[in-house]
């Protein structure tokens, strides 16, 4: 680069020297003075006296060029030789049979610094989620204390040990309710086949309506997943406010409904995760004996806003989808007694006991789903719909929140009804 740069130089030399020669001027007309040569033309004669009279500055900042240029030649040449020696010595420690125990000790105490170095980093994450779980473990224990403070409150009062019951006894809460009674609560009825009196919880406004209640769901407190012989004699806890779940019994619903002089109205009422309630009522129902499976059988479609469920629902997946989902008829099914009309068994795959078609549009002892929402992943293998279900109302993918099945002779029927709150239980067969 050096040499190159000189030879340069000494050519523009060569040439100031050639035009410092050039005296001759020429027969050309005037010209006009340009921003390069100021007063001279560019004529021969007027550029030979520009650069002379700027050679000798030319001259000194040639020669400071060449020394820099000499200079840099050197530093260049001494770099390269560096270059090479550095080569060099890495090549022969790389090929040494035994490195410097120094250097091999540094790399060692890096490799360390490193490895403490990403253990801190991983300790300060594990603390920082340790932290997180302390917080939220305060909050819990906030909330475990406030609701120790509530039970402590509730525990000062005074316990009682038995559970309040009417005096006053009928054939149901109807007649119950003929007879004086004019309070909600737990009563003791005798249906005109029933070998002994059993407890049910009466529903009794300020009509004079006495309502018998089959079934009650509230907040999933109960598991309803139960075998026949508890759907037969009932589970769950009456209370005398009604705020418990329970099923009756198969056994008492049919001695309620099997020998009335008057025609039997079924309310359901229902209500969904955002508040909103509905009724359906069937009239001249009837649950038949444990020999014909408990037959769920009724009269036609009486009315109310919550749609006709047990009639069946087109589904849209077969032309048949209504009729293989329709209750009327159909005997009861568990997971341990298998009556419906499907080649499996629909009670075992829904969870729990209900009169089964193949399988259902309407479904009140469904799996329990806070919040209401859940997915064919949910209802398992087979995709059932294995929720608390009303399709009429709502659609198959949603359970809904309460549940309620109770009785009315013909008569009576009427819209309304009145519900309260819980203090006490009573146990309802097996639990």
């Amino acid at each position: 680069m050096a040499p190159s740069l000189l030879a340069t130089a000494g050519g523009l030399l060569l040439l100031f020297s050639f035009s410092s020669g050039q005296i001759r001027g020429d027969s050309l007309a005037s010209c006009t003075p340009n921003d390069g040569f100021g007063k001279y033309c560019p004529t021969t004669c007027g550029v030979t006296e520009y650069l002379q009279r700027y050679r000798s500055g030319v001259d000194k900042d040639l020669n400071d060029m060449q020394h820099e240029l000499e200079t840099i030649a050197n530093l260049t040449q001494g770099t390269e030789e560096t270059v090479v020696y550095m080569k060099d010595s890495a090549t022969s420690a790389q090929k040494a049979s035994s490195p410097d125990p120094n250097f091999k000790k540094s790399s060692s105490m890096l490799d360390d610094v490193l490895r403490y170095e990403k253990t801190i980093i991983q300790q300060e994450q594990q603390i920082y989620e340790l932290q997180n779980l302390i917080s939220s473990n305060e909050r819990r224990m906030a909330d475990l204390k406030q609701l120790s403070i509530q039970l402590q409150q509730k525990c000062s009062e005074p316990c009682t040990n038995t559970v309040e019951i009417k005096t006053t006894t009928g054939t149901d809460c109807q007649d119950i309710a003929n007879k004086g009674a004019t309070t909600s609560g737990l009563y003791y009825v005798k249906p005109a086949t029933a070998p002994e009196q059993f407890l049910v919880y009466c529903e009794i406004d300020s009509f004079g309506r006495g309502f018998t209640v089959l079934q009650r769901r509230r907040d999933g407190s109960v598991d309803f997943h139960k075998d026949w012989i508890q759907y037969q004699n009932g589970f769950g806890y009456l209370s005398p406010d009604d705020s418990t779940e329970f099923w009756l019994g198969l056994e008492k619903m049919h001695h309620l409904t099997a020998t009335s002089t008057m025609p039997i109205v079924l309310r359901i009422e229902l209500v969904d995760w955002e508040g909103n309630k509905r009724h359906a009522d069937y009239t001249m129902f009837r649950v038949g004996p444990e020999a014909d499976m408990y037959r769920l059988t009724y009269g036609y479609y009486f009315g109310g806003d919550a749609g006709d469920a047990f009639n069946g629902f087109d589904f849209g997946d077969d032309p048949s989808d209504r009729f293989y989902t329709s209750h009327n008829g159909m005997q009861f099914s568990t997971y341990d007694k298998d009556n419906d009309k499907y080649d499996g068994n629909c009670a075992q795959q829904d969870g729990s006991g209900w009169w089964m078609n193949r399988c259902h549009a309407a479904h009140l002892n469904g799996k329990y789903y806070r919040g209401g929402r859940y997915t064919e992943k949910d209802a398992g293998e087979f995709g059932f719909d294995n929720g608390i279900i009303w399709v009429t109302w709502h659609n198959r993918w949603y359970s809904l929140k309460e549940t309620t099945m109770k009785i009315i002779p013909l008569n009576r029927i009427t819209t309304g009804g009145q519900q309260a709150g819980v203090k006490q239980l009573a146990g309802l067969g097996d639990s």
